[in-house]
């Protein structure tokens, strides 16, 4: 049955729309060829705005295209991984501290709330869930964020995780945990109006964490390719 398009909505981003939830929700996996005329029908549309759709999401690193193979969803690399992950510790850490100062006492209740859901969630443990707070959680404290250049990046580089992995606490279950309390303490850290660069660095620091128990999960468990890895670092 054909997609019905809400007049509020043009065909192009109602096909980037589609497109997009398919690669985060994973039915889309990477490697799986998009199929410009097998989508439009889907859709109702021509293969014209499945085009557009799909060039959004080339530049946004979503998706690849190569002569004779077409476009298909980006295949996953550990290196892209790190990239993304330590990109956006920065770019959050700004956001974050950027926004401390119009952060409500309602916006601190709020998060807290969403924290206290997680730490009640780690006796049985739903990696992707968790994640999925995680965010909730995060957004809290990066979307009053002033700058919205920074805002923009802050969101790609989380969309961008979503399709790299659907949850990091899959590998290191431990890391919730530590999560969590950090997560207490950044609240602490806003409350308490502390400057904004000890905020930035503490959501640089909360990120990173959980980078490096992946990383140190990945040397423990596959020592050759944490030693290639590391040796990419320094090149």
């Amino acid at each position: 049955m054909a997609a019905v398009i809400a007049p509020s909505i043009s065909k192009s981003q109602l096909a980037y729309q589609w497109i997009k939830a398919r690669i985060s929700d994973s039915t889309f996996t990477p490697g799986y060829r998009l199929v410009l005329g097998a989508i439009g029908k889907e859709l109702g549309v021509s293969a014209v705005p499945v085009r557009e759709a799909i060039r959004r999401l080339e530049a946004e690193g979503l998706v690849t295209f190569e002569r004779n193979v077409g476009a298909q969803v980006a295949m996953v690399e550990e290196t892209e991984y790190l990239y993304t992950m330590q990109t956006l510790s920065v770019v959050e850490g700004v956001a974050t501290a950027l926004s401390a100062p119009f952060i409500t006492a309602t916006d601190i209740k709020r998060a807290r709330t969403v924290n206290q859901v997680m730490i009640a969630s780690l006796e049985d443990l739903n990696p992707h869930r968790f994640t999925e707070l995680n965010l909730e959680f995060h957004s809290i404290l990066f979307e009053n964020c002033p700058n919205p250049h920074i805002l923009d990046l802050v969101h790609r580089g989380w969309n961008r995780m979503k399709v790299l992995r659907d949850s990091t606490f899959s590998f290191v279950p431990g890391r919730a945990r530590e999560s969590v309390t950090e997560h207490e303490n950044l609240l602490q850290l806003i409350e308490s109006g502390a400057d904004a660069l000890t905020l930035e660095l503490a959501a640089r620091a909360h990120r990173t964490g959980t980078l490096d128990a992946l990383l140190a999960f990945q040397k423990s468990h596959h020592p050759h390719a944490a030693v290639e890895q590391s040796t990419r670092k320094r090149a």
